[in-house]
């Protein structure tokens, strides 16, 4: 990825600036809508601990959650600041006041439905999709709520990049694998624009699958990196994906492991 010069980067940053969510006129006043476009991840929360009624109806959003087969193939850490450095000798990322792990767990239910271990990538793929679902329920529970969020993969040591050092650290059991964790707590300072998305045309197709056009992608590109240059001013779009290209090998390998494992090993 080149970087920008200064006119690539003044269009990249208009281009954010004027992204817009798409609402009909007889949809406009829906509050669920309301609720579920205009959420976005934060990184800046107050000190200002979330209500343990209110922390609860985000947890029951996860446990009512739609999943294949009903399997409810997902396991929660929950964590305030406390138990959290207790556990890993640090602040939660962003010092939100609390977290929340998303683990897929097919071991829970190996014990009495065991036929579908004969297919492990299957049963891995559902977990992580059941999971997504109840992980993102929780998200919209906490937009609700006016609790902000941030799903997190790699920062701070808390989702799939770090399985291997999370599956010792909490004493996970094969079969139970970290996916992401999300912090929640009051936001702090004005809500971000909405990072640059690409149109329904390019996103959906019918009948046949379409190349998306290069322009478009290109477009979303610079959008991207300038997005990181304006918003985060000691990071780069650049740098995020070198981040994650560097640790994807050992990432690919722990996964292998846990995903794979032979139980009878």
């Amino acid at each position: 990825m080149k970087a920008l010069n200064p006119v690539e980067f003044i269009k990249g940053l208009y281009g954010i600036i004027d992204g817009k969510v798409h609402l009909p006129e007889s949809q406009k006043e829906n509050p669920v809508l309301q609720v579920l476009l205009r959420r976005r991840s934060v990184r800046k929360f107050k000190k200002e601990d979330i209500p343990e009624d209110v922390f609860r109806v985000i947890l029951e959003a996860a446990r009512v959650a739609p999943c294949a087969i009903n399997l409810q193939s997902w396991v929660l850490g929950i964590y305030n600041q406390d138990t959290w450095k207790k556990t890993f000798g640090r602040s939660i990322p962003f010092d939100a006041p609390r977290a929340v792990m998303v683990m897929g767990d097919i071991h829970r239910t190996r014990g009495v439905i065991n036929e579908i271990s004969h297919y492990p990538l299957v049963e891995y793929t559902l977990a992580v999709m059941n999971a997504s679902i109840a992980a993102y329920a929780m998200n919209i529970a906490a937009e609700s709520c006016g609790v902000a969020s941030v799903m997190l993969s790699e920062t701070g040591k808390s989702g799939f990049y770090d399985a291997k050092y999370l599956k010792k650290k909490l004493n996970l059991p094969d079969g139970v694998f970290p996916i992401l964790t999300i912090v929640f707590g009051f936001p702090k300072g004005k809500p971000l624009a909405m990072p640059p998305k690409l149109p329904i045309e390019e996103i959906t197709f019918s009948e046949k699958y379409k190349e998306t056009d290069r322009d478009t992608m290109k477009e979303w590109l610079n959008q991207m990196i300038a997005g990181y240059r304006a918003w985060r001013i000691t990071d780069s779009f650049q740098n995020q994906v070198k981040r994650y290209v560097e640790r994807a090998g050992a990432a690919e390998e722990n996964l292998n492991r846990l995903v794979f494992y032979n139980p009878e090993e």
